[in-house]
């Protein structure tokens, strides 16, 4: 474990197995931070919730009021990134992510794993994201959305609706202009299930999950149809 001398870290922080945490960095309780896990400089981990009304705990002072962040083993979260308390559970971040320099991610949000916000990335509260999604840099998601597994958003996109698995979205607002062919074929979903899909989120279409016989695919619909909300009109 390696923490440089000018970070904080008050009570209620618990680090796990080879944690490096930089210089000027925050971490405020409650907190789990799994092994292997990279803060950088300037971050500041467990921040109170922005919610109008809401208690600021201050951790430093022995106040754990919050629900605490957890994040996973592997994951790099870095320079002058921020990560809210839970208001109503905790924050997570999956195993295996990367948020870069200046992402910020609000309060109740839960990030699953592999996932990438990119330079600049700004999450709003509650907000769910699925595995293997790649955030563009400072691309803004609203608070409440819904991304699908393997998404790939393009930078500054404003996501106001949900983002169905394996989907390609870009622009202001966001509006699904295909599939994600190229994290599909990464993950070893044939080419022929790859361009289908494409084909069909290009006009608008959705395929009919019940059908999809892919099990990764099938997978990716079942998460999906569980925690997809309506669109924020």
């Amino acid at each position: 474990m390696t923490i440089h001398s000018s970070a904080i870290i008050s009570d209620g922080v618990e680090l796990g197995a080879d944690v490096v945490v930089g210089p000027h960095a925050v971490l405020l309780g409650p907190c789990q931070i799994g092994d292997g896990v990279r803060i950088g400089p300037g971050c500041v981990i467990g921040s109170a919730p922005e919610i109008t009304g809401a208690t600021q705990n201050i951790a430093l002072n022995g106040d754990l009021a919050h629900h605490g962040v957890v994040i996973g083993p592997g994951s790099v979260i870095r320079e002058l990134s921020t990560v809210q308390q839970g208001s109503l559970a905790p924050t997570q971040i999956g195993a295996g992510c990367w948020l870069l320099s200046r992402a910020y991610v609000a309060h109740d949000c839960v990030i699953d794993d592999e996932v990438t916000l990119s330079a600049g990335v700004a999450v709003g509260g509650y907000a769910r994201i699925g595995y293997g999604v790649t955030l563009g840099m400072n691309t803004t998601v609203h608070q409440r959305r819904i991304i699908g597994p393997v998404a790939m958003v393009g930078m500054s996109a404003a996501v106001t609706r949900d983002v169905p698995p394996f989907a390609k979205a870009f622009g202001v607002p966001a509006r699904v202009r295909g599939a994600n062919v190229i994290g599909m074929t990464r993950r070893g979903i044939a080419g022929t299930d790859a361009a289908e899909l494409d084909a069909k989120y290009r006009v608008g279409q959705e395929p009919d999950h019940r059908h999809v016989t892919v099990p990764e695919l099938a997978a990716a619909w079942r998460w999906w149809t569980s925690h997809h909300a309506a669109p924020v009109r």
